[in-house]
């Protein structure tokens, strides 16, 4: 007797089982989009809102490559109050996804001094986190809860296509 038959029973089995959690993956969709975006947006706020401070952790605290320091505050706050903003809502959703990811990894190198130093540990791997959702985000796309998902309900497939 072979044993293939009944290992392959008992995956239908399985996958009949768990197909119900399929139905899940739009609203897992949408609560990462709202998460992950509600971290940077708080963080992008906090920016703003105390505008000289942020100066100051840009010029003494923050190391950004490449960029000026009162470029890279303002770069920084724009992209953590626009991309978030466009996920939520799931415009772009993958654009915005990638936008972010590039804020959070550019926040990880200029702060890898902190970040990367003993007793940080439990910081950096939010920042992991967040770069795996987003990752996930801009792969699989910010689900059917999202304008994207609409619009690529209600757009005629030929429209698509030759665009």
């Amino acid at each position: 007797m072979s044993i293939a038959p009944r290992v392959q029973s008992i995956i239908t089995t399985v996958n009949r089982w768990t197909k119900p959690l399929e139905l899940l993956a739009p609203l897992l969709a949408l609560l990462t989009r709202i998460y992950v975006s509600w971290v940077f947006l708080k963080s992008g706020w906090l920016k703003v809102s105390d505008w000289e401070t942020t100066k100051y952790l840009f010029h003494d605290e923050y190391h950004v490559p490449l960029l000026p320091s009162d470029v890279a505050a303002v770069v920084g706050a724009a992209g953590e109050l626009f991309f978030p903003t466009l996920l939520i809502v799931g415009l772009c959703g993958r654009l915005s996804a990638l936008g972010l990811q590039a804020v959070n990894v550019l926040a990880v190198v200029s702060y890898a001094h902190v970040l990367l130093s003993d007793g940080y540990e439990g910081a950096i791997a939010q920042h992991y986190l967040w770069g795996f959702m987003l990752v996930m985000l801009a792969v699989y796309g910010p689900g059917p809860w999202s304008i994207d998902g609409w619009l690529q309900r209600t757009t005629p497939r030929d429209r698509i296509a030759a665009s």
